[in-house]
């Protein structure tokens, strides 16, 4: 796990957001001394992905939400479990949060942009004072349908979108999981269309009085991107045996 720890924060530039995110990114479980010919990569750090890993006869996990956020908590009830599964099984948990967001090449939003084909790109979205997401502009105008079925190949029932803008969109913002109330920077700076994960009643009549459309696509489906990128890359780039956990949530 050293080489991959070493590898992961310089490629994914850890010390950029090392002051603003939550999360503990890096090695939270585990030892970092662990030799590790086989990782498997979920979304979520969750009983599921732990006991699919053990089937995989993986040796560690790489997950973009962790089991740790903020303040520290006792190992106690459902926590306690998890922490104890990994450990007994001897399956290293490694996270990375808002590098893997923001990353320009491996991130869940450059991904994103780079399945819709945008040019023109430029990095989106100020989160205590970082650009997380991109945007740019379509070759040429497509329909809200069309790009759906571009990133996701079909219409998954799980999506939900505000038809409050354009019916012809060229200009498109991402920022993928919780970017809802970034809307507001899309709208200030006259998108066509804005797409994130999570939907809210909050930002209903803001998003149709500017007249924007936005693209609630699901948490797990937008940030499925750079957990997949990052799988193949330490595969192509390290040599260690991966393997992805899709284990969707509807949300």
């Amino acid at each position: 796990m050293t080489d991959f720890d070493r590898w992961t924060r310089e490629r994914l530039d850890f010390m950029d957001t090392d002051s603003i995110d939550a999360s503990m990114n890096g090695i939270q479980v585990g030892k970092l001394e662990a030799e590790v010919s086989k990782m498997a990569f979920a979304v979520d750090a969750c009983m599921d992905a732990f006991r699919r890993a053990k089937q995989e006869r993986a040796q560690a996990l790489f997950v973009h939400h962790g089991l740790f956020w903020g303040p520290a908590f006792p190992l106690t009830g459902i926590m306690g479990e998890r922490v104890g599964f990994l450990m007994k099984n001897d399956i290293s948990l490694y996270a990375c949060h808002l590098p893997l967001d923001k990353h320009a090449e491996l991130g869940n939003n450059a991904r994103i942009v780079s399945e819709l084909g945008l040019e023109d790109i430029e990095p989106f979205g100020d989160y205590k004072g970082r650009k997380i997401g991109f945007k740019g502009q379509l070759p040429e105008a497509s329909d809200l349908e069309s790009l759906i079925v571009r990133l996701f190949g079909a219409w998954e029932s799980r999506i939900n979108v505000l038809r409050f803008g354009s019916s012809e969109i060229r200009s498109v913002g991402v920022i993928s999981g919780g970017g809802t109330r970034e809307v507001s920077q899309a709208i200030a700076e006259g998108l066509d269309l804005y797409i994130t994960g999570d939907a809210s009643h909050n930002i209903y009549h803001e998003c149709r009085e500017a007249g924007i459309n936005v693209l609630f696509a699901g948490h797990y489906l937008t940030e499925v991107f750079g957990v997949k990128a990052m799988a193949e890359t330490v595969a192509t780039e390290l040599g260690i045996e991966t393997v992805f956990l899709d284990i969707p949530t509807g949300y």
